[in-house]
């Protein structure tokens, strides 16, 4: 395994939110690529597929030994979130070892990556040294048949990493039994061949720490505490547990607040934690190593995912990579703070802008100025990390701006730079489909109506009442209004077809009113 490591997952299929990337295409600082997932056959006794998606199977073999002609390795993601793998007896865990087996030697795999999670591994008796479920067992023997084979047809060592729920690890502090503390017999017996453990430090909640204290996700405490819990060992009712040296233990954390349920943590805070774990820094919140001079050996960081990781409104692109830079590279020593080279905007729409530029390596951070061309107030945005891009909102449609940016170099005392050059931008007017009238800054549509009158304000103001009045100008009581947090509704199916008029109360005593019509 490379070292320092980033790992990341790879998605063999498209998400909406984080959209399929080729796997050539994946940042070049990620040296370990794990794709995700070989998952059973469905209505099978483990008989384990992968499918390349959205190429064919020679296209990602070829795809794969391009990857490892640059020196990262491939390994292939077992099970996930999705796809609960039991090896409750013999005959499936000898279909799961051979068509494994299958899927590693057909694509060229470096190795294998253990992501059981939910019903797959589950804690009935035994202890952490002496385990007695069947599927424990099996899995264990599983893994080490399947590194037997591959060791004696390719004469190396197949990569083995495992991506265990914190519950499944250092839950055991709490209890020892059903999925708690389950995953620590499978790392007992197999931690000669474990190149890396990278317990997963979100969707967990709260764990115990070695010290006796309770730890919530997304929090520096959090990561150091968890992180030296499997390097140090602790105790638990199925026995001790006798930690993994730093050099094979990574921290495993999400991309941003949308590649998980919880647990992300701001890339300042991450880095804080790791420095203080690596003992490169201060102490950053409450827990205290018990080994003062830290692990300077701490293999390196896990993220789901790469693709989350390559979404610009993701927390930044790349941020994860960046920070893995920021936090395994050689410090650099600047003798100034340079200032940042900022670029015409991108992504201008009627309401919001990204601002973008270039980063340098001396920044901790950034402050973004901005301001409507002609006037001399300006909005300022601050960026706790070292992510090149700021996404500004609540603009106004058709208006001109000016902005920039400068870097912060340090903190204590802090050290700005040089504010980069003035760039400007003009948002766009807003845009309507045809069926939609637009007066002052109040939206309706359809128009005409049949059964919906909707109505939407731009000025980020609220609609306080709306009135419905026919075309003598008498007000209607029979329209039913609903308003949510973005539009109200109005229901005029008890409205025959003609013309009408709304008017529309606004929360700062603005009054707008239109005329629409009702067809049946």
């Amino acid at each position: 395994m490379p070292n320092p490591a980033l790992i990341g997952y790879w998605h063999n299929w498209n998400d909406a939110g984080a959209p399929y990337i080729p796997l050539t295409s994946v940042e070049s600082r990620y040296n370990v690529i794990e794709v995700s997932f070989a998952v059973p056959v469905a209505g099978t006794d483990y008989n384990m597929q992968f499918i390349p998606d959205g190429v064919t199977q020679a296209t990602f073999i070829s795809q794969i030994q391009t990857m490892q002609s640059q020196g990262k390795k491939v390994l292939i993601s077992i099970g996930g979130a999705t796809a609960p793998i039991a090896l409750d007896n013999i005959t499936e865990k000898t279909t799961f070892i051979n068509s494994m087996l299958t899927i590693i030697n057909t694509y060229g795999f470096d190795g294998i990556d253990i992501d059981f999670e939910g019903s797959s591994i589950t804690v009935s008796g035994g202890t952490i040294s002496n385990p007695t479920d069947a599927k424990i067992l099996n899995l264990i023997n599983a893994v080490k048949q399947i590194m037997q084979s591959y060791h004696v047809a390719h004469n190396k060592k197949l990569l083995l990493s495992m991506a265990p729920e914190a519950a499944f690890v250092q839950g055991g502090m709490s209890a020892y039994g059903g999925i708690w503390g389950a995953y620590l017999p499978v790392i007992n017996a197999l931690r000669d061949s474990i190149d890396i453990l990278q317990v997963q430090l979100y969707n967990s909640g709260s764990m115990y720490g070695i010290d006796g204290n309770i730890y919530t996700q997304g929090t520096a405490d959090f990561i150091i505490a968890m992180s030296e819990a499997v390097i140090n060992g602790f105790n638990t009712a199925g026995g001790m547990f006798n930690g993994l040296p730093a050099s094979k233990v990574a921290v495993g954390l999400p991309a941003c607040t949308s590649a998980a349920g919880g647990g992300y943590t701001d890339t300042a805070i991450v880095k804080d934690a790791i420095d203080y774990l690596r003992g490169n820094g201060p102490r950053p919140g409450a827990y205290t190593l018990s080994l003062s001079s830290g692990y300077p050996a701490l293999r390196g960081m896990m993220t789901w995912s790469v693709n989350w990781d390559a979404v610009s409104n993701c927390n930044g692109l790349y941020s994860y990579a960046a920070n893995y830079q920021r936090i395994f590279s050689a410090p650099v020593v600047c003798s100034t703070c340079p200032k940042p080279t900022n670029t015409i905007s991108s992504s201008v729409s009627a309401n919001s802008a990204i601002l973008n530029w270039a980063t340098n390596n001396c920044a901790i951070g950034y402050q973004v100025i901005y301001r409507k061309t002609g006037t001399t107030t300006w909005t300022a945005k601050n960026i706790n990390s070292n992510i090149g891009y700021k996404t500004i909102t609540a603009l106004t449609a058709s208006t001109a701006y000016q902005w920039k940016v400068r870097s912060k170099c340090s903190s204590n005392p802090i050290v700005w730079s040089a504010w980069s050059a003035l760039k400007t931008f003009t948002t766009p007017a807003l845009k309507f489909e045809s069926n939609e009238t637009v007066s002052n800054q109040l939206l309706i549509y359809p128009n005409p109506a049949d059964e919906v009158l909707i109505l939407k304000l731009f000025d980020r103001d609220e609609i306080k009442s709306v009135s419905v009045f026919n075309s003598t100008g008498q007000q209607l009581n029979s329209v039913e209004i609903n308003s949510a947090a973005e539009s109200t509704c109005v229901n005029i199916k008890s409205l025959t077809a003609g013309f009408y008029f709304i008017s529309v109360m606004t929360s700062t005593g603005n009054i707008f009113q239109q005329k629409f019509t009702v067809a049946k």
